[in-house]
C-alpha cells in the first residue's frame, strides 16, 4: 500500500471534514446511474448547470489529488455517490444539489460542482474513518499484533493460492461474513477469484529480505509503518487492467477496478461489516471493527442495474 506521503494535506483535510447526465452510456451499464428523470432532476432545475460542468469533468478534469497529475474523476465516483447516499450519476442535477449539500455542512460555497476543494473534504471524512490514519497523524506507528491472535488462511482465501497469508482473528471472521453475502448476491459468478485476499499482514523483515534478494525495496518502504502491519488491512482482488499489475497504482488500473461490480458491491456493503477503503487504492481495505455509527455503516440504495 501506498500513502504517498500526503500527510500535510491530509491533515488540513481531516480538519476541514471535522469542523467545518446527461448520461453515460457505459456508466449506466455499470450501474452507476439513476435513469429515472424525476429522481435525478430535470433541465430545468436549479443545478443543470452545475450537473453539466460535472459530467464534462467526470473525464476532462486536470488535477493532482495525490501528487502526481490524474485526468478526470470517475475512480472517486462510487465513494462519491456513496458519501452523497444517492445513485444518481455525476451528470445529473440531484447529484450536484446533493454535492452541494456537503459543501454547505463543511463551509465552501454550495455551487454543486465537483472541484479539488470539496474532494479535500471527502478525502477527510474518508480517511478520518481508518484509525491507522488518525494514529499516523499524531505520530504514532501502530504496534504489530501479538502472534497468537493471528490466524492463517487457507490457500482456497488466497489470490494465488498461498497458505503464509495471515490475518487478525476478529478481521479474518468478518471478512468471511462479508464475502459470504457477496457470493450470494453473485458477485463473483464467472470468477471465483474475486474479493479473495492477496495481501494481509505484512512484517518489515519480510520486506526487507524480499529488498535484498529481489531487489523490491519499495515494499520495505511502505512496511516501515504500514497499515499491513496491524493485520487488519487486505488487499483484495477486484481484477485488473490488461498489462497491469493487480496493485498498480496507475490511473487506468485504479480506473478499471472503480468500475468493476465487485468494487461497486464493496463500497455499498463494506461497511455493514467494518471494513473502509483507502481512496487511492480500489484494492485496499481495514477493518475498523463493528460498525457504531452511520458514516461508517450507511449505505445508499442499490445501483441501478446492479
Amino acid at each position: 500500500m501506498r500513502e504517498y506521503g500526503f500527510k500535510a494535506d491530509l491533515a488540513a483535510a481531516v480538519f476541514a471534514a471535522i469542523t467545518l447526465v446527461s448520461a453515460f452510456p457505459a456508466m449506466a451499464q455499470q450501474g452507476l446511474l439513476l435513469r429515472d428523470p424525476a429522481v435525478c432532476g430535470g433541465a430545468d432545475s436549479q443545478f443543470a448547470e452545475a450537473a453539466s460542468k460535472n459530467a464534462d469533468s467526470l473525464t476532462k478534469a486536470e488535477w493532482s489529488p495525490f501528487g502526481s497529475p490524474e485526468r478526470g474523476w470517475e475512480i472517486y465516483l462510487p465513494l462519491t455517490q456513496r458519501e452523497l447516499n444517492t445513485t444518481c450519476g455525476p451528470g445529473t442535477p440531484e447529484f450536484a444539489r446533493r454535492l452541494a449539500e456537503l459543501q454547505s455542512a463543511h463551509g465552501l460555497e454550495p455551487d454543486g460542482l465537483f472541484g479539488s476543494d470539496t474532494f479535500q473534504v471527502l478525502k477527510g471524512l474518508w480517511q478520518e474513518r481508518r484509525p491507522f490514519i488518525l494514529a499516523r497523524l499524531r505520530g504514532e506507528c501502530p504496534v504489530a499484533p501479538v502472534q497468537y491472535i493471528m490466524t492463517n488462511l487457507p490457500a482456497r482465501e488466497d489470490t494465488y493460492g498461498r497458505e503464509d497469508r495471515r490475518l487478525r482473528g476478529d478481521a479474518l471472521k468478518a471478512y468471511r461474513a462479508m464475502v459470504a453475502q457477496a457470493r450470494r448476491d453473485g458477485v463473483m459468478r464467472g470468477d471465483p477469484q474475486l474479493l479473495t485476499i492477496f495481501s494481509g499482514y505484512r512484517q518489515a523483515d519480510v520486506d526487507s529480505e524480499r529488498c535484498a534478494s529481489e531487489g523490491n525495496c519499495d515494499g520495505k518502504r511502505r512496511a516501515t509503518c504500514s497499515p499491513h502491519a496491524t493485520g487488519y488491512a487486505i488487499d483484495i482482488n477486484l481484477g485488473f487492467a490488461p498489462g497491469s499489475r493487480i496493485d498498480s497504482t496507475s490511473q487506468a488500473n485504479r480506473l478499471y477496478q472503480s468500475r468493476t461490480d465487485a468494487y461497486r458491491w464493496m463500497v455499498r456493503n463494506a461497511g455493514r461489516y467494518g471494513f473502509v477503503n483507502y481512496v487511492y487504492e480500489p484494492w485496499h481495505w481495514e477493518w475498523v471493527g463493528e460498525p457504531t455509527d452511520v458514516a461508517t455503516a450507511a449505505q445508499p440504495a442499490v445501483f441501478t442495474g446492479q
